[in-house]
């Protein structure tokens, strides 16, 4: 798959992103978005990522921009650095997706780019580089700091007397959540520290990842575990069995008890929300939708997709102090604020007990060609037959679709499945709801083998 630019800014194989490629996206970024007071620059912790962030320090200087290295550092760290600086910024990163890949994130002042600010910068390609030299990178370290900060100065000392792992892995932000957990007052327990980059999804965790959590639950006697994915605005967290909490559930809990009027969330997210919040809007996969969204939007607004990812509208406040809004996706808020409330309520599994009882599960075909699995949903859309014989297998009848993003089937029964090519990978994503857990795992393992079965 060929580098491509889009709702997760530019992503692709590590030995397409030249120097030229990554200079000229940055350079048409920098000439047809907003960048305040200059760029700042973070990055992951794949092999690749120190490379690719010295080529995008290179291609501002030469826009004549004012250049500030963070380092190793999550995105929402850098997003939060780079806007209480005016300024705009890029984090190189691939997220969850395999090593062999990597990418670029694009910022502004405000925070995230946003879909017009995409269609601009795909104008502004143009092929020309500017060659102004700029003044010398600057060195922030504490970036990082800050980030931890914030949610010490909301939460206190809110999580004194639970014991929490940290499933360490290769996530840039390990350290931080270490400290952070350590701070808030819980007895922290590494878990899972890799020198090499494990590619980690939180909407779609690895079978192998589930069962070694389970057994760090019960060998260490957590009260939870908590990660991330590689860039940190992907939360992961299981209760104390082991069992992991997926991310639409964390973002249900997150908005209700920052007092969350309204959410703002992808289709693919669990339909408990509208029992959750006043008003649910509904919007395509992406945080730049979900962004756009809430900016429609007035009053406490939050939103958050079914990876986790989470974004604060409004001026919260938690049990200790302020919470600044910050609008990029986050994975510490709905790792925090939901273990606060839990430790007054009995733990984490009950916690999500008393949530309405609609249940997801999500997991992709990987190394699926997207024009293969475009043929393939776009089959099913326009062969109402096909479609019925897809969900037959499933013990599923239709009952209607909707095509916001992909091709998402509401069955009679009330279960959903919704069928997606991803935007910025060679995979085919599927999601599934229903009324209980076990029955939504069902569902999507008897889909992921039907269609596995049909892409040969």
């Amino acid at each position: 798959m060929p580098p491509k630019f889009g709702t997760s800014g530019l992503r692709g194989l590590v030995t397409e992103l030249t120097p030229d490629l990554v200079g000229t996206h940055v350079q048409a970024f920098i000439r047809a978005c907003p960048v305040g007071t200059g760029l700042f620059v973070g990055r992951d912790l794949r092999p690749s990522s120190p490379a690719i962030a010295g080529m995008v320090a290179q291609a501002a200087q030469a826009a004549g921009l004012a250049v500030t290295d963070c380092g190793d550092v999550p995105t929402p760290a850098l997003a939060l650095a780079a806007m209480e600086a005016g300024a705009c910024a890029v984090m190189i990163t691939g997220s969850h997706i395999p090593a062999d890949r990597n990418g670029l994130k694009f910022y502004t002042p405000a925070g995230e780019i946003t879909k017009a600010h995409e269609g601009a910068i795909l104008a502004a390609l143009d092929g020309k580089t500017d060659t102004i030299a700029g003044p010398a990178v600057v060195q922030n370290t504490q970036a990082g700091a800050a980030y931890v900060a914030r949610f010490v100065t909301a939460y206190g000392t809110a999580l004194t007397g639970l014991r929490i792992g940290v499933y360490s892995h290769s996530a840039v932000g390990r350290d931080l959540l270490l400290d952070l957990f350590a701070q808030l007052g819980a007895d922290v327990v590494e878990l899972g520290r890799s020198p090499a980059f494990i590619p980690v999804d939180t909407e779609a965790v690895d079978p192998a990842i589930r069962s070694q959590l389970k057994t760090w639950a019960s060998a260490h006697a957590l009260d939870a575990i908590i990660s991330t994915d590689g860039d940190g605005d992907r939360p992961l967290m299981t209760d104390a069995s082991g069992t992991v909490i997926v991310g639409d559930i964390l973002g249900q809990i997150t908005g209700a008890a920052l007092n969350a009027q309204t959410a703002v969330t992808p289709v693919s997210s669990n339909t408990g929300a509208e029992d959750k919040f006043d008003t649910v809007v509904r919007t395509r996969i992406g945080s730049p939708y979900v962004i756009a969204g809430m900016e429609q939007t007035v009053g406490n607004v939050v939103g958050y997709e079914a990876n986790g990812g989470f974004l604060l509208g409004y001026n919260a406040a938690g049990p200790a102090g302020a919470l600044p809004p910050l609008m990029t996706r986050d994975a510490v808020l709905p790792l925090v604020a939901p273990l606060a409330l839990a430790h007054q309520n009995g733990g984490l599994a009950a916690l999500v007990a008393a949530e309405p009882a609609r249940f997801t599960a999500a997991d992709r075909l990987q190394d699926v060609p997207t024009e293969k699995s475009n043929a393939l949903v776009g089959s099913f859309d326009t062969d109402t037959g096909k479609r019925a014989s897809f969900l037959a297998r499933m013990d599923g009848i239709e009952a209607s679709v909707d095509r916001t993003d992909g091709l998402r089937m509401t069955l009679l029964d009330g279960r959903i499945v919704h069928l997606r090519p991803s935007g910025n990978a060679p995979e085919l994503r599927l999601y599934v709801e229903s009324d209980s857990a076990e029955n939504a795992q069902e569902t999507l393992t008897a889909g992921l083998s039907v269609l596995q079965t049909l892409l040969g």
